[in-house]
């Protein structure tokens, strides 16, 4: 296998020297670009975009064909899991995912299968092994999952929530269907995302995006623990290199010590937390990647350098860092001050790597 000829976001998520912080931004590849637009359209609906390997890879590449990001995120739905059990996942126009057959008792939990990544999901599968024959070692592949509590949440539900009604009266009224049903989703995770690695993902994500609306007794049976069971059961080499696996709680920083003890190589920060503090409380034990606030994209281009000077400064010199905002890039934001932002993190970092 030829090397590549940008690592910096694998050597950055294992701690190693970097010339320049790396960056990537959550959504990279989405409805803030007027090309991802065209193809969206093109494709029919969402779903058919997700499920087509070729457009995938497309818009997958969209991004770091227009910015010099360090790299590409795999173009999917945290959904395709759930959508493969056979819950009938659609999206409603302006209102996000919605499942036609949720999951609202122990015999709907007893139902559900551990989907085969290389049937069912195989259209994931091909569309990484397509994206890495396009991108030619340039750049490393991220591939990804939700968590099995967030999975768990749109399938109880059904659609997403503000309120958490239904998963949490069945976190309490139930405690061991919901367990039962993070048991089943952990093993879909670990098996999904070890075929993505297998398929050429360098590196995987998993997304828990509604660990925060958990109490810290709550967010640690029903999350972390599942999160550690997959961390446990992911291949971690492949290609001769080792295959970083970034955690990230959108609203956890209060656990930040309890996730590093995974196992895991490196933790997503969101911007409530200061990255200095995460970085002191972490130690040397994981990288850090974040933490921007998204809506500072929609300021002036002068104001976006300052406020990634202020993330690389608050993280200071060393390794271990990858840029990234706290969250993912909102659909309306000028995709030139995307531009703005990843030269910015290039041009200010270097200082810190010397």
């Amino acid at each position: 296998m030829q090397p590549l000829q940008n690592d910096r976001l694998l050597k950055a998520l294992l701690r190693e020297p970097v010339d320049v912080t790396p960056v990537w931004m959550m959504r990279q590849a989405g409805r803030y670009l007027p090309e991802y637009r065209k193809v969206r359209t093109q494709a029919g609906s969402f779903m058919d975009l997700c499920t087509n390997p070729e457009l995938a890879c497309e818009v997958t590449l969209q991004p770091v064909e227009r910015f010099p990001l360090d790299a590409a995120i795999l173009f999917s739905d945290i959904l395709t899991i759930p959508d493969a059990m056979g819950l009938g996942l659609y999206f409603e126009e302006g209102e996000g995912p919605r499942f036609s057959n949720p999951v609202r008792s122990e015999t709907d939990v007893d139902a559900l299968p551990v989907p085969d990544p290389e049937d069912e999901l195989r259209y994931v599968m091909d569309a990484v092994r397509l994206i890495r024959r396009v991108l030619d070692n340039r750049l490393p592949l991220i591939g990804f999952s939700g968590s099995p509590w967030t999975l768990a949440t749109y399938m109880v539900e059904g659609a997403a929530t503000k309120t958490f009604s239904r998963v949490k009266a069945m976190l309490y009224n139930e405690p061991l269907v919901l367990h039962r049903l993070l048991d089943t989703l952990a093993q879909s995770v670990t098996a999904y995302l070890n075929a993505q690695i297998a398929a050429g993902a360098q590196t995987v994500m998993i997304f828990d995006t509604w660990g925060g609306v958990l109490t810290p007794p709550d967010y640690t049976e029903f999350s972390l623990q599942y999160m550690q069971q997959i961390v446990s059961g992911l291949v971690r080499e492949a290609e001769g290199r080792k295959v970083p696996v970034i955690l990230f709680t959108k609203g956890g920083c209060q656990w930040l010590e309890a996730m590093a003890d995974t196992g895991c190589d490196a933790l997503g920060i969101d911007w409530s937390t200061d990255l200095a503090d995460a970085r002191r409380r972490v130690g040397d034990r994981v990288a850090l990647q974040g933490n921007l606030d998204p809506a500072v994209l929609y300021s002036d281009p002068d104001i976006i350098r300052d406020k990634v000077a202020g993330v690389l400064g608050a993280f200071g010199k060393g390794t271990g860092h990858v840029f990234n905002l706290g969250h993912g890039i909102n659909p309306d934001v000028d995709p030139e001050h995307a531009g703005v932002l990843v030269n910015a993190v290039h041009e200010f970092s270097a200082q810190y790597h010397n």
